[in-house]
Order: structure tokens, then C-alpha cells, then sequence
């Protein structure tokens, strides 16, 4: 190519006897390129305008009397806008560039005897990716291509807009056309990758969208996931969209094994494969212990690949601590199995009234809270908030009513209480035992009262057996 550019410029130079000026543009495939020829606008009409390439003859000519040709293919992406002639630009537009259009070019502005050359070198840069959606753990090839290549040139890589630091290293080949980033695929390499071109002052630019595929969340491993002690919580593993793992597993990892961790036993109320989504592989527990911390494994294998995923649970708790002579006070402490991420701690008290209205009190600092367990204002709810650099991590709650051993006043008021509700179970064990007597003397008169002629045959009776006794008395 070098050798085709210095021979196309000299023969155009030789055969014009005319000023030439070179100039480098770059531009982005499937972008619009705008090849510059200006000249003094000093023409009392439209001179003849010739543009061609190296070796391909002519892209677009206008002769004087306006009519227009198109070299072959040209027609649909090429035009030259007649409102910039009567200024001297005679720029050719090339829209939707492709790799071949690449090269040198030569813009010829004939006017009488006096003749202007441009020449301009068209490089076409172009991002590809080896797979355009390439799995977890995969190798993946990110090249830049310039057609055709300048020789001397600098590439530099970024990724979402800063710059790329690679870790198994660029290949740069500058004797051939590409500059190529080989990578593991991993969450890492996910956004928008641009090659940056540096030559002779100019710079040209390629851009290309890279998505990962695989576990996507978490996106990374050996995150964190925090619960309190006696709650439910969810250990996320979630696939791509259009992934459907196979053989999908859950493990416990027993402590004590970094390279190459051996599965343990789940707890008991773990509980996988609820999601209607197949690419949702996210796991539960139904109530979390202070055993259940530790590291978690998902995987699940995509066209041969073996996916894993490791997360961490941290369990949170509160600790209860009353001091050794009773001063009616209790100190509260935030505990965490893994503090390495936190970087405050935060207490709220929180209310309910008779309605259920929340209502949230003074906000305190600090891993552990003193408070008066005699006090109605401590009441309710103590809420421990944890919090990392990005924000809250979790909260974990403490009622205030589960708190033991009342003292002093509140004590003694509980003994009177106590007195007093014997007293009054007493009085109404008295008082149903003589409404039963009264109910049983009213149902016996009752019954009788139901035969007045048996009545009346008793009375007579009655009356003739104590006559006779009078009788007998007096004789």
C-alpha cells in the first residue's frame, strides 16, 4: 500500500504540475466520513471537480456545464454539496464507510489553466469481538482495525470511558491491521470497549458493546449477604436471561480452605429452586442461625461450562449485657460473625402507639447503646443499622418487653399486683359458691311446688300423727 500511495500521489503531482497537500482522516465503519478539499473561492463559476481513489478510478465527478457521474458502487453513499461550492469546499461525503473504503483518494479542482490537488488517506477503524456474547471463564479476543494501518501509530484501549489496564496483557502486532486485547471473560470486561488511534496529531476512534454472560447476581464472587438471627433471607444466584443452567447445585463451604474449598452441610431450613425462572437459581433460609454464617457455592453448568458463584452470609445479632450490681440500665450491642465491610453502626428507637402508628426517636452512634430498662420512653423497638461504604449493608431489631428482671419500684409494684389478684380470685370463688347454694334451694321449692295435691296429703298427715300424740300425752 505504501508503495501504491507515493506512485498515485507522484503521477497526480507530475500530470498537473499543480500544489498538492496530503492530509490523514479516520473514521468509524458505519459512520459517515467527510474527505475535506477546500480551495480559494476566488472561481466566477463551478470548476471542474474530480474525485477517485487509488486504483479504484473515479468516486464522483461534476463537470462544468453541472452534470454529475458516479464511479461504480459509489451512487447510494457518496455526494458533494453544491451549496459549499460557491465557498471553495468541495469536501466528498462517504456515508456508512465500510473496511474497503479505506485508501487514498485525490481531489482535482480544474479552472482554466490553474489546477488544485488534494490528496487524503481514509483509515476506517473497526472494533470486533470474538464472540459477541461470550460465557463466563471463556477466553475472549477484543481487536482494533485500521484498514489501512498507519505505520507508527499508538493504540491505547479504554472501557465504559476509562482507561483499560489489562491483565494477561495487549498483543500488538504493528506490522499487520489489528491491535488485539486477550482476556478471560469475566464481569470485569462488561461495557462499552473504544480503540483510540494516535497518528501524525490525528485520532481516531472504535467503540464495541461487550456483555458477559453468566451469574449476574451476584456479579462477582465472595460477596456478602447479611441476615439477622431468627429471619428469613435469600442467597442470590441469578443467570443471564437466555441462560438456562443444567445440573444446578447448592453448597455449603467448610471454613478453613481457600484454594480449593470442600463442600459442607446445608442447614435445615435451606430451601433452593423456588423461582419459576429457570435462569433463577436463587436459594432461601427459612430462619437464619448464628451456624448458618459462612461461604455458599451456586453453580451450574452452560454449554460444557461449569459456572460457580461464591457468596458470603454474615449473621447479625444483638447482645443483652446488664451489669453486675443492678442500676436498672442494660447496654445493647451490635454483633456481626464478619465486620470487615462495615464502617458504622447506627441506633434507632422506634415506637407503636395503641393505633400502630410508627413513630422513630433520637438517632444514636456506635456499636453498643446504654438505656434504662425502668424508663416507659425506652419502650418498643431498638433498631441496629449497619452500614459500608456504599451505604446501609442491614439492620437487625431488639424489643425492649423481652428484657429481664425488673427492679426497684417497678418490682415492687409487680408483688402488690400479685397480692391483688389473689385477693380478688378469693372473693369470686365466695361468691359462686353461694349463688350455687341459693340456685339449689330454688330448684328443690321448684319441684315441689310442681304436685300442691302431694302437698296437701303431706300436711294432713302431718297434722293427724301429731293429734294423736297430744292425745296419747294426756291419758
Amino acid at each position: 500500500m505504501p508503495l501504491d500511495y507515493f506512485i498515485f500521489v507522484m503521477i497526480t503531482f507530475l500530470l498537473t504540475a499543480a500544489h498538492c497537500e496530503e492530509t490523514e482522516v479516520f473514521a468509524e465503519a458505519g459512520s459517515r466520513a467527510v474527505l475535506p478539499c477546500k480551495c480559494s473561492p476566488l472561481y466566477p463559476f463551478i470548476p471542474t471537480i474530480l474525485w477517485s481513489k487509488a486504483n479504484k478510478g473515479t468516486v464522483w465527478r461534476k463537470e462544468r456545464n453541472g452534470l454529475q457521474y458516479w464511479g461504480y458502487s459509489w451512487f447510494q453513499r457518496v455526494r458533494c454539496p453544491n451549496s459549499r461550492f460557491e465557498k471553495g469546499d468541495f469536501s466528498l461525503q462517504i456515508n456508512n464507510v465500510r473496511e474497503g473504503d479505506g485508501g487514498v483518494y485525490s481531489c482535482r479542482v480544474e479552472h482554466g489553466d490553474q489546477v488544485v490537488v488534494k490528496v487524503v488517506t481514509l483509515r476506517v477503524t473497526e472494533v470486533s469481538i470474538s464472540s459477541s456474547v461470550p460465557v463466563f471463564g471463556i477466553g475472549v479476543w477484543i481487536s482494533c482495525k485500521v484498514t489501512p494501518w498507519p505505520h507508527g501509530a499508538t493504540v491505547r484501549w479504554t472501557l465504559n470511558n476509562s482507561p483499560f489496564v489489562p491483565q494477561a496483557g495487549i498483543a500488538a502486532n504493528r506490522g499487520t491491521t489489528e491491535n488485539v486485547v486477550r482476556e478471560k471473560a469475566t464481569a470485569r470486561l462488561t461495557g462499552n470497549w473504544t480503540c483510540v488511534v494516535d497518528y501524525k496529531g490525528k485520532e481516531g476512534r472504535a467503540s464495541a458493546a461487550l456483555a458477559v454472560k453468566g451469574v449476574i447476581h451476584p456479579s462477582k464472587d465472595d460477596t456478602k449477604v447479611y441476615a439477622a438471627v431468627g429471619s428469613a433471607v435469600t442467597l442470590p444466584c441469578v443467570f443471564s436471561p437466555s441462560l438456562i443452567p443444567s445440573n444446578p447445585v447448592w453448597e455449603k463451604l467448610k471454613p478453613g480452605f481457600l484454594f480449593k474449598p470442600a463442600p459442607g452441610r446445608l442447614p435445615t431450613s435451606f430451601s433452593s429452586s423456588f423461582s419459576q425462572h429457570p435462569s433463577d437459581q436463587s436459594a432461601s433460609l427459612k430462619e437464619v442461625g448464628l451456624e448458618d454464617e459462612g461461604r455458599y457455592r451456586c453453580s451450574g453448568s452452560i454449554a460444557g461450562q461449569r459456572l460457580t458463584r461464591n457468596m458470603q452470609l454474615v449473621v447479625a445479632k444483638i447482645h443483652s449485657s446488664i451489669p453486675s450490681k443492678d442500676t436498672g440500665s442494660a447496654t445493647l450491642t451490635c454483633q456481626l460473625t464478619d465486620t470487615s465491610e462495615v464502617t458504622d453502626y447506627e441506633w434507632v428507637h422506634v415506637v407503636y402507639d395503641l393505633n400502630g402508628t410508627r413513630s422513630v426517636g433520637s438517632l444514636q452512634k456506635g456499636k453498643s447503646v446504654s438505656i434504662s430498662r425502668v424508663s416507659k420512653e425506652n419502650q418498643g423497638e431498638w433498631a441496629c443499622r449497619f452500614y459500608g461504604r456504599d451505604g446501609i449493608l442491614g439492620n437487625i431489631t431488639y424489643h425492649i418487653q423481652l428484657m429481664s428482671g425488673l427492679s426497684g419500684q417497678t418490682s415492687l409494684g409487680v408483688s402488690h399486683n400479685t397480692a391483688a389478684m389473689v385477693g380478688l380470685s378469693f372473693l369470686l370463688l365466695v361468691l359462686l359458691l353461694i349463688l350455687a347454694q341459693m340456685y339449689k334451694n330454688h330448684r328443690r321449692r321448684k319441684r315441689i311446688f310442681q304436685y300442691p295435691a302431694l302437698e296437701t296429703i303431706v300436711h294432713t298427715v302431718s297434722n293427724e300423727r301429731e293429734e294423736r300424740e297430744r292425745k296419747q300425752v294426756k291419758n
